[in-house]
Parts: structure tokens; sequence; C-alpha cells
């Protein structure tokens, strides 16, 4: 067992969390869905068919996105990985909002991504407070 998963699940957490096991699968689910959606607007900006400022919130969701496993288990800072799952969520429904009058099937396809996103915020900022010092 490596230091940063011990740490973790010496965490008090909600009854409701769902077992450890559970996050790899919907992860992986999750990333091959971004992938395809997300390349899909990145391949319309590059080719000029969509604007810079339309690709800007997937761009920042990928970096938030990336940044909270390290801040989470990398740093053991629930805090500031508090603040990056609520910046992962905010440019993420500012991403469904900037592309779904271009191309409805990339927000569409998001929608388990953003329910993911949403019930993890409110697991994150719960775990944060059970475990406040």
């Amino acid at each position: 067992m490596n230091k940063s998963y011990a740490w973790y699940q010496k965490l008090k957490k909600p009854t409701w969390a769902p077992p450890g096991w559970l996050f790899g699968p919907v992860w992986t689910v999750l990333y091959i869905l971004i992938a395809i959606s997300f390349g899909a607007v990145f391949l319309e900006t590059f080719a000029g068919k969509l604007s810079w400022l339309t690709a800007l919130p997937f761009v920042l969701n990928l970096i938030f996105n990336f940044s909270y496993t390290s801040l989470q288990f990398g740093l053991k800072n629930n805090y500031l990985a508090s603040v990056d799952i609520i910046l992962i969520l905010g440019t993420l429904v500012w991403s469904l909002l900037a592309i779904y009058s271009y191309a409805h099937w990339i927000a569409i396809m998001n929608i388990p991504y953003l329910l993911w996103v949403s019930f993890a915020t409110i697991l994150q900022l719960t775990v944060a407070y059970l475990n406040k010092e």
C-alpha cells in the first residue's frame, strides 16, 4: 500500500462515500468520454471552426482536473483539493454552456462527467470538513 493511499484511507469520510475501488473504473470511462469530446473541441478549434474563447474552459478544466491528484494525494491537502475541484466543476459547467450551441453532442456526452464531478465536489468538501484541524 502506498503512503498516499494509506493517508486517504485514514481520513474521516461520510457514510455515503463510495468504496475506493470504484474510482478507477469510473474515471477510466470518464477519461474516454473526455478524450473524445474535448478532442473534438480542440480539433474544431485548430481547424478555425471554433474560437479559442470557446475552447478556453476546456483547457482550464483539463489543467484543474490533472492538478487534483497532485494536490489531494501528493500534497495531501484537502483544502487545495477542495478549491481545485470547485474549479473543475465551474470550468466544466462553463465548457458545456460554451459548446452547447455549436455541438450539442459534446455537451450531452459530458453529462456523466458533470454528474460525477458534482458528486465528487460534495464528497471532497465533506471530507475536508470532517478532517479539519
